[in-house]
C-alpha cells in the first residue's frame, strides 16, 4: 500500500552530501556545474532516478530505512547515510524520498516546485495518480546548492493484498521559476 502523508513536511537543506546507497554513488551539488557527484568529486552519470537539466536537479531514494527522518534531521554538517534497496517483501516498509538541488528563485528569494506523483503496481493500474504536488514552495534559505528534501514523502508497506512484482515510482519534477521538468524514474520489486 502506498501512501503520502496528508501532512506537508518541512524542507530543511541540506549542505554537500544527501545520501549514500550501500554499494554506489554519493551525490553532492558543486556549484560550478550543478551536476551530482561521487565521493571523489566525479560527475555521477545521470540515471533515471538521478538527473540535471539546466542546473536543476533531482534524485529519488528508495530506503528500508524506518529511521531516515532522523537520520536527515541532524546538524547540516552531518552528513546522512541512507540504505537503499529495490527489494521488499510482505510486511517490510520502504520509503522513497525525492531530493533537489538548485531551483530558481523570483526578485524575492522565492522557490517553487512541484510534483507529479504516480505509482504503478506490476498490473499496470495506479495507487497513486498526482498531480501538481507542492514539493517546495517559498523563500529558499542557504545555498541553493545545498541539497534539499521534498516536502512529499511516500511510504510503501508491503500488504499481503499486494500485487508480488515490479512497481514503479514515476516523479516529474517542476522547476516552475526556470519552467524545467525533470522526469524521474525508480522501481523496487515485492517478493
Amino acid at each position: 500500500m502506498m501512501q503520502i502523508p496528508s501532512h506537508i513536511r518541512a524542507t530543511r537543506a541540506r549542505c554537500l552530501l544527501a545520501c549514500v546507497s550501500l554499494f554506489l554513488l554519493c551525490g553532492l551539488a558543486h556549484a560550478a556545474d550543478n551536476s551530482w557527484k561521487d565521493e571523489t568529486g566525479k560527475p555521477a552519470p545521470e540515471t533515471e532516478f538521478r538527473k540535471t537539466k539546466q542546473d536543476f536537479g533531482g534524485w529519488l531514494v528508495v530506503t528500508p530505512d524506518a529511521d531516515w527522518e532522523q537520520k536527515w534531521q541532524t546538524s547540516p554538517t552531518t552528513i546522512p547515510r541512507f540504505k537503499t534497496s529495490d527489494r521488499v517483501k510482505k510486511g517490510q516498509n520502504l520509503t522513497i524520498l525525492i531530493l533537489f538541488v538548485n531551483p530558481a528563485v523570483d526578485a524575492n528569494g522565492s522557490a517553487d516546485v512541484t510534483c507529479e506523483l504516480q505509482s504503478i503496481r506490476p498490473d499496470g493500474s495506479f495507487s497513486i495518480n498526482e498531480k501538481n504536488v507542492v514539493c517546495f514552495r517559498g523563500k529558499l534559505q542557504g545555498d541553493p546548492h545545498n541539497i534539499r528534501l521534498a516536502a512529499p514523502v511516500v511510504k510503501y508497506v508491503g500488504e499481503d493484498k499486494d500485487l508480488p512484482g515490479k512497481w514503479t515510482i514515476r516523479v516529474t519534477l517542476t522547476d516552475n521559476q526556470r519552467r524545467v521538468r525533470l522526469p524521474l524514474k525508480t522501481s523496487f520489486t515485492l517478493q
